[in-house]
């Protein structure tokens, strides 16, 4: 498993975070080179990061097996870190072996993960914990809080998602002026409709007459700017997929799923200076390519056939599940658009992990344009949660999207919340 760390000399140890991406199959450039490392990505060259967590932690970027300068010792191994099982207990043993490797016993230990990864921190503090690993921190970054029970009814989930939309809406010229002018108001008028109509709506939905179901589809249309033949009349609700295509139909345009300002994938042009940056700053001398930095197909393959990508070949399946089971929980995912699938129980995560060490300390970020995420849907399960969850957890929503650290402002409060932390459990 290849990696690279970043450790400063100190007196007192300090806290070491480790970092990953998520995919599945994506490597740790995102985050290396976009907000917590020393170098970060600017036009087509890396600049120093004023921002860069290495000021309050020792940093350890984490690629997993079939990322970056990771390989498996042969194809027919891949299977067994090409899943959600395998992931989860491949990079707990490394973590667990890099702090023995590095006589890092009495450093606290946060681990960070950004959208699948995000899952996968959880899941390993919480193997780490039950190993004797002590884990102080997690921080979990657009993908979600690694709780597993349903302290928030999906009633409220869908319901509040509205105000999450409202300001979507806004920003394209989707929202009906008279809900609101700005993103404030628009946010607080639909989540007062949502509360106040839209959830006790979808409590009784059965038992609505047509006028009722007509009006609260023309009005669930006002707030999100979604046309209203997309909404089902059954339900009274439009799948994510039906939302990103719909809002901006009659344009011929997608909302982006990542960040729904945009329509298309914002491109980046620095990839050429972090693989200079990876083989000549840091003299890490090898010929394999670092997987994932580029599309392309680069390096030997037998016959010149190159494997299906990682994340194409990922088992979701936390059970012995049949490949009728796994395709159609894939197929029924891709159709909603609203993250991966899941095929068995969850793994045990950030609830589990609290309970085995009730002072672990929780940030979750998430982006308020992520279509993958719900800031409003956060602050009303923070206020649903038992302690010690609430307590542990703190739930953060910057303005951006998926990736918010794009954006100037939201970078800059980011990492002052990951310095508060770092400096919060030393």
């Amino acid at each position: 498993m290849g990696y690279v760390s970043y450790r400063t000399a100190s007196r007192t140890p300090r806290p070491l975070i480790f970092v990953w991406n998520g995919g599945p199959g994506a490597n740790s450039a995102t985050l290396h080179f976009e907000v917590a490392g020393p170098r970060r990505g600017e036009a087509d060259r890396l600049v120093d990061n004023a921002e860069t967590w290495l000021a309050d932690a020792d940093l350890v970027f984490v690629d997993p097996i079939g990322t970056g300068f990771s390989r498996p010792v042969s194809p027919e191994a891949g299977g067994e870190f090409y899943g959600t099982v395998g992931d989860v207990a491949s990079v707990t043993e490394f973590v667990r072996s890099w702090i023995l490797l590095h006589g890092a016993e009495d450093r606290p230990v946060l681990l960070a993960g950004e959208s699948w990864g995000a899952g996968r921190a959880a899941s390993v503090g919480y193997r780490l914990i039950r190993q004797g690993v002590p884990v102080h921190g997690l921080i979990l970054i657009s993908g979600g809080d690694g709780i597993n029970t349903p302290y928030l009814s999906k009633d409220a989930a869908t319901a509040l998602r509205v105000a999450d939309l409202a300001p979507v809406a806004l920003f394209h010229r989707r929202l009906d002026p008279a809900v609101a002018g700005d993103v404030e108001s628009a946010r607080r008028n639909s989540e007062a409709w949502a509360r106040d109509v839209y959830q006790p709506a979808l409590a009784r939905v059965g038992a609505l007459s047509d006028v009722e179901r007509t009006t609260i589809a023309t009005t669930l249309a006002r707030y999100t700017g979604i046309p209203i033949d997309l909404i089902d009349p059954t339900s009274l609700t439009f799948t994510p997929r039906q939302y990103l295509r719909g809002v901006l139909q009659d344009k011929g345009q997608t909302l982006n799923i990542f960040d729904m300002r945009l329509t298309e994938n914002p491109p980046t042009h620095f990839e050429g200076a972090i693989d200079r940056y990876l083989r000549r700053d840091l003299n890490y001398v090898t010929d394999l390519p670092y997987v994932g930095l580029t599309d392309g197909e680069v390096g030997y393959a037998p016959h010149d056939r190159y494997p299906a990508s990682v994340g194409a070949r990922w088992n979701y399946a936390t059970i012995d599940a049949s490949p009728e089971q796994i395709e159609a929980a894939i197929r029924e995912a891709i159709q909603r658009g609203g993250g991966p699938p899941r095929i068995g129980p969850p793994l045990p995560g950030t609830e589990e992990a609290i309970a085995l060490a009730p002072g672990l300390k929780v940030l979750v970020a998430a982006g308020r344009y992520n279509s993958l995420a719900s800031c409003t849907a956060n602050d009303e399960l923070h206020r649903l949660l038992p302690d010690p969850l609430r307590s542990a957890i703190t739930y953060r929503c910057y303005t951006g999207g998926h990736m918010f650290y794009r954006d100037g402002p939201a970078r800059l409060q980011f990492s002052r919340d990951i310095a508060e932390m770092s400096r919060t459990i030393r």
